[in-house]
């Protein structure tokens, strides 16, 4: 069998687990039949143990599981009878925000309770400190959540003493400023949670499972750092059956849940320091989205068991597809954070960027199930990620369908960002949706662009037009009227020309990008200008970097480090007045005062042209008798993502 490592069973307390894949718990927005659904398919795809997501055990804490009152049992007894249905074992993460309760509303506002009255960054408010009496009923309440998950039908607990919450609040000198016995030594820090085990081990039976989750360094100045936290494992370790480990907090958010920019297992070398600590079963996490990689770490004596979250969201079927030697078939995680963290922090509920069902497994199957019982020819225009997900999805379905795409590669824009390294992961998902034409027959045409002929050539039932957009010399959204002057001199470029598509631009010393979007093409652009060595001057309309994008505190943040460590500077809230030969002139937005920069080389990031040429032809001249339905998908309808287009590439394969 491959990734003999992975597929060898482990025990924790009482619960034998099948293999050693875990999902670590993490918040979806979902609640009752769409969180069970959620976690069932991640169950039926082979994940061996499902964490879930953050239970508040006090009202003073509460969430979306009621943890700490019974009206969670029909829940708990439901979600534990379809996992181990599914041949998985699930645990519940017991949880107390402490000072980072984040307040909702003015009218439901209550002070938090933490350890000192110390805020947390994200919630800013200033905490009451918990007095003996409060720290007492804080203890038996978790211990009251416990005994509730095992008798709900659960298969054992986590405690949450990582991230910055009310045990990692404890745990840390940073945020534990007491002089009593909750406070100082490590002894004394550490006491809370011991009390807390000790509760839980009084309430619950002989061999339930019970656990905690640590950061490995906490990443606050005059925090917890790997060494402390390996001794922190150590004195708990004769009171738990398993260790999870983890890293950072509020204080450094991006690092907590990572994007793109962090590379694979970046977490790990910090949490081996602790792992190795212990004889308990270990866990480890942090951008692990492959099982080759989780064989080696287990092999290697990381960790016992492996955490794939962001992975199993991309694709449920993940452990079974690569059990079974089929991981080119494993949609990829490309790891941009946009879906799974931003979308929930920012709506409430959480979405992926590559797989439009996650999230809403009662209303979508993650693959098409039905398959037509008369296929149609459909014809795709464009090899992005919308027309490659909609040839996809409609093969799948049985249709025959064949691409033509521009020029000669596939994956359109995606080709470019991804042709930045620190962006480079994101040409994963364009490389397996160009994988999978080839495995289901889809035929591709390179080089062929679709015009009138072609339609009438290839006589389709259905065509999906998803040909995207060109930038848009000299435009800036400020202005929108009146081009930019100076835009037509030979040394203004734009994205595309930068990073070697449609034409090569000219770098010179110095640099100026103007974003117009607050996106990631600029974030790009200056990586890519840093790398040819040029001092960077990032000048932009909005407040902050990337201040479009969800989120940024998620998603820009590692982003906005990296730039700031190279030769750049960035001057925000403002619009371009004029480029001279060896200038950049612009005007404060608001007050109008006009600034110059020096600059040799000038790129504008903007809004882009939509492709729609053939869909207005073919709706000016022969709208009346059109003889297939034709589809507009992706960022030729004025989007700019790649989850648009993704799920707008979904949604049109299994339509039709």
């Amino acid at each position: 069998m491959p990734y003999p490592n992975v597929f060898q069973p482990l025990d924790i307390g009482s619960c034998t687990l099948p293999n050693r894949i875990v999902r670590a718990a993490h918040s979806t927005g979902a609640t009752g039949e769409e969180l069970i659904a959620y976690h069932e398919a991640r169950a039926r795809g082979g994940a061996a143990l499902t964490i879930l997501q953050i239970a508040g055990v006090h009202p003073s804490s509460p969430t979306d599981i009621p943890v700490f009152a019974d009206r969670v049992l029909p829940f708990y007894e439901e979600i534990a009878r379809r996992i181990h249905a599914a041949g998985g074992k699930v645990f519940q993460q017991l949880w107390h925000a402490g000072a980072a309760v984040e307040q909702r509303s003015i009218r439901n506002f209550r002070q938090p309770l933490a350890p000192s009255a110390i805020p947390s960054p994200m919630a800013g408010t200033v905490p009451r400190e918990l007095d003996p009496a409060m720290i007492e009923e804080l203890v038996g309440a978790f211990a009251i959540a416990a005994r509730r998950c095992e008798e709900g039908g659960l298969d054992g607990v986590e405690l949450h003493g990582a991230h910055g919450y009310l045990i990692g609040q404890f745990l840390s000198p940073a945020t534990n400023l007491r002089d009593d016995r909750y406070g100082g030594s490590l002894e004394n820090r550490t006491r809370f949670l011991r009390e807390v085990l000790a509760a839980v081990r009084a309430e619950t039976s002989p061999g339930f499972p019970v656990g905690v989750r640590i950061s490995a360094d906490d990443q606050i100045e005059g925090g917890i750092r790997p060494e402390e936290a390996a001794a922190i494992a150590k004195l708990v370790e004769p009171h738990i059956d398993f260790l999870d480990v983890s890293l950072s907090s509020y204080w450094r958010f991006h690092r907590l849940l990572s994007t793109l920019d962090e590379g694979l297992g970046y977490e790990v070398p910090t949490s081996e320091v602790v792992t190795k600590a212990v004889e308990v079963p270990t866990i480890v996490t942090g951008r692990i989205t492959t099982l080759d990689h989780a064989e080696h770490l287990i092999k290697s004596g990381a960790a016992d068991l492996v955490s794939i979250v962001r992975g199993m969201i991309a694709d449920p079927e993940l452990v079974t597809k690569a059990r079974d030697g089929r991981e080119r078939e494993i949609r990829p995680c490309v790891g941009t954070s946009v879906g799974c963290v931003a979308r929930f922090m920012v709506a409430g509920k959480m979405r992926c960027v590559v797989n439009a069902a996650a999230g809403q497994e009662t209303k979508m199957p993650f693959e098409p199930a039905d398959r037509v019982a008369q296929p149609k020819r459909v014809l795709v225009a464009g090899g992005g990620p919308a027309g490659l997900e909609a040839a996809r999805t409609a093969a799948l379905r049985g249709h025959e369908v064949v691409l033509y795409e521009m020029t000669g590669e596939l994956g359109g824009q995606v080709r470019m960002a991804a042709s930045v390294p620190p962006r480079s992961d994101l040409g994963a998902i364009t490389a397996f949706l160009a994988d999978e034409l080839d495995r289901l027959g889809v035929r591709v045409k390179l080089r062929s662009a679709v015009d009138p002929e072609v339609v009438a050539e290839e006589k389709p039932d259905e065509l999906i037009i998803a040909t995207g957009t060109t930038p848009r010399r000299g435009f800036q959204i400020s202005a929108p009227s009146k081009p930019v002057p100076g835009a037509e001199r030979p040394h203004v470029f734009t994205s595309w020309e930068v990073l070697g598509f449609g034409g090569r631009a000219a770098v010179d010393r110095t640099a100026a990008v103007f974003d117009d979007t607050g996106t990631f093409e600029a974030i790009s652009v200056c990586d890519a200008l840093l790398a040819a060595g040029a001092e960077v001057r990032l000048l932009s309309r909005h407040e902050q970097i990337g201040a479009a994008i969800p989120y940024p505190a998620a998603t820009v943040e590692a982003s906005r480090e990296r730039l700031f460590a190279g030769p750049l500077s960035f001057t925000p809230a403002v619009a371009l007045r004029e480029i001279t030969p060896a200038s950049v002139v612009t005007r404060d937005l608001g007050t109008g005062i006009q600034r110059s920069f020096n600059a040799d080389t000038v790129v504008i990031v903007s809004y882009h042209d939509c492709n729609r040429e053939l869909a207005d032809w073919l709706h000016a001249e022969i709208s009346d008798h059109l003889p297939f339905n034709m589809r507009l998908v992706g960022d030729v309808n004025g989007t700019n993502s790649i989850m648009a287009a993704i799920h707008a590439g979904a949604r049109a394969g299994r339509e039709i």
